[in-house]
C-alpha cells in the first residue's frame, strides 16, 4: 500500500498453489460465508450521515464497526474472486488488507455527507465498465486456476485494482471517512 490517500487496500499475491478443488467450487462453498455477510451489513450509512450533519460526531465504535465489517466484506469478495483459496475468517486479516483513518470530524465537512454519493457517480459509471471486465478477469483466472494451479499476476493486479478503487470510493462515499474526492486509477 503506497498511495497517501485516506483508504488503503491491498490483497498479497499468492506465492504458493492455489486449491483447484475449492476454486471449482467456490459459488457453493461461499453460501455460508454471504449469509453471515448479509446479516451484518443492514443499515450502517443512513445513521452515520445523521451523526455527521447533526451531531457532527463519528464514534469510534462505529468507525470501527465500518472498518470490521468492510475488512470482512472484502477478505468474502477476495474469496469469490478467486485471490485467495482461503476460506474468508471473520475476525483474521488473513491476504486482505485494508486501512481507514480515523476522521477527524472537526476537518469534515459537516455537510457534505448528504451529497458524497451523488458527486462519486463519475466513479459509479467506471467502476460499472471495470468491474465487467473484473468478472471476465475473474472468469479467466479460474480457468487458469484449473488448470496451472496459479492466477496470473496481470489478471490478479488487474481485479484487486478494481476492488481498490471501489474501496476509495466506498470510503469517500459511505464510509464518509474523508473528504478528499477518489483517484480515478487502479494503483
Amino acid at each position: 500500500m503506497v498511495s497517501n490517500y485516506p483508504v488503503q487496500f491491498d490483497v498479497d499475491f499468492p506465492s504458493r498453489p492455489l486449491d483447484r478443488i475449492s476454486t471449482a467450487f467456490r459459488l457453493l462453498v461461499a453460501i455460508p460465508i454471504l449469509i453471515v455477510l448479509s446479516i451484518g451489513g443492514a443499515a450502517v450509512f443512513v445513521p452515520l450521515v445523521l451523526m455527521l450533519v447533526f451531531r457532527q460526531k463519528y464514534p469510534r465504535w462505529w468507525f470501527d464497526w465500518n472498518l470490521n465489517l468492510l475488512r470482512f466484506s472484502n477478505r468474502v469478495t477476495a474469496y469469490l474472486a478467486l485471490l485467495d483459496d482461503r476460506y474468508p475468517s471473520t475476525d483474521e486479516e488473513q491476504a486482505v488488507h485494508l486501512e481507514f483513518v480515523y476522521p477527524d470530524t472537526q476537518q469534515l465537512n459537516r455537510w457534505l455527507p448528504l451529497v458524497k454519493w451523488f458527486l462519486a457517480i463519475p466513479h459509479y459509471f467506471v467502476l460499472f465498465f471495470l468491474g465487467l471486465g473484473g468478472v471476465v478477469a475473474v472468469i479467466a483466472a479460474w480457468f487458469a486456476i484449473l488448470f496451472t494451479g496459479t492466477y496470473p499476476r496481470s489478471l490478479f493486479d488487474y481485479v484487486v485494482g478494481v476492488l481498490r478503487w471501489g474501496n476509495r470510493v466506498n470510503g469517500y462515499a459511505f464510509s464518509l471517512v474523508t473528504d478528499q474526492y477518489p483517484p480515478f486509477r487502479l494503483s
